[in-house]
């Protein structure tokens, strides 16, 4: 504990509970997902930039959407390995924290962005084929990701900013395998309440903000693939949203879980296992999400394997 006249300078990761045994166990579980989303979402990269097949707004927001899931799931994973490796609590220091919890914010916002941005790509694909490559041209594209990288880091100054000027004189053991913003309010000594419900606020205008185009891009997706006449047609066309909306759904789903209520300081375990599910399971899962029914993207993966099979032969 703290005196109530000093600040924390670093904090102490408690991480999770248990013996060393389960930490054991843990550590095996976590980094098999890590090594697996890197490798994983890797690849879905390199396939985009180097198959001429990929070379479309989709596959070109895909790979900037791995990218992100590679940078996410690095933000807080290692440390939360190197904390069930080593006995003990894992101490962080202020700026390391402040860094650490930023970029998390950031790069989830520009998530964000990027999905809605993905949705309305689909909406032009299959609802206004015709003019599909008129309007997403590559110009469009490129403003698109650089408008989501831009937005997603300067829109989340504030609430860190906000959330590391009160003073945490209560304690510096945070309750949490990363600088999660919940549990560091929590040891403040000041009033949190006003911000907690601004920060609310602003969770509501950047992820509801950014659901509302997937909502309406897919309302009209839906209404549309209903009208093609056939059944493979309507497979055709609900395919190439699938892996999109599967993804948008869970995606959506943990944050406004973790994020879109009023009180930020709710409890330790529930807040690891929503951090847990967008930290390590989501981005575990991306590369599946969008290579198991995407035909292009086997394709691409199995000319990528043939080819590297030639070269380790010859």
């Amino acid at each position: 504990m703290m005196n109530n006249l000093s600040s924390a300078t670093e904090f102490c990761l408690l991480g999770f509970p248990g013996s060393q045994e389960l930490h054991h166990v843990l550590f095996a579980i976590f980094f098999f997902f890590y090594s697996v989303t890197l490798m994983g979402n890797t690849v879905i990269i390199v396939i985009v930039c180097v198959d001429k097949r990929l070379q479309s707004p989709m596959y070109f927001f895909l790979g900037h959407l791995s990218a992100l899931e590679i940078l996410i799931t690095t933000i807080t994973v290692p440390m939360m390995l190197w904390g069930l490796m080593l006995p003990g609590m894992q101490t962080i220091s202020l700026a390391a924290c402040v860094t650490q919890l930023f970029l998390y914010l950031a790069v989830g916002t520009t998530e964000f962005v990027l999905l809605g941005a993905m949705a309305v790509d689909r909406y032009v694909a299959v609802c206004n084929p015709l003019r599909y490559n008129i309007i997403m041209n590559s110009h469009t594209c490129i403003w698109v990701v650089i408008v989501s990288w831009v937005f997603g880091f300067l829109s989340e100054i504030w609430p860190v900013y906000a959330t590391f000027q009160f003073t945490f004189c209560k304690s510096n053991l945070l309750d949490h395998f990363f600088c999660e913003r919940g549990q560091l309010l929590k040891l403040s000594c000041g009033d949190t309440l006003f911000t907690e419900f601004v920060l609310f606020l602003m969770a509501i205008v950047i992820i509801i903000g950014s659901l509302t185009p997937t909502i309406v891009s897919y309302t009209y997706i839906i209404s549309t693939i209903l009208k093609i006449p056939t059944a493979s047609g309507r497979r055709k066309a609900f395919s190439t949203c699938a892996s999109h909306f599967t993804f948008v759904v869970i995606g959506y789903g943990s944050c406004l879980f973790l994020y879109v209520k009023p009180k930020q300081t709710q409890a330790a375990e529930y807040n690891k296992i929503v951090s847990l599910f967008i930290s390590v399971v989501t981005p575990f899962l991306n590369p599946f999400i969008f290579t198991l029914r995407n035909d292009k993207v086997k394709e691409a993966l199995r000319d990528g394997m043939k080819r590297c099979c030639r070269l380790v032969k010859d």
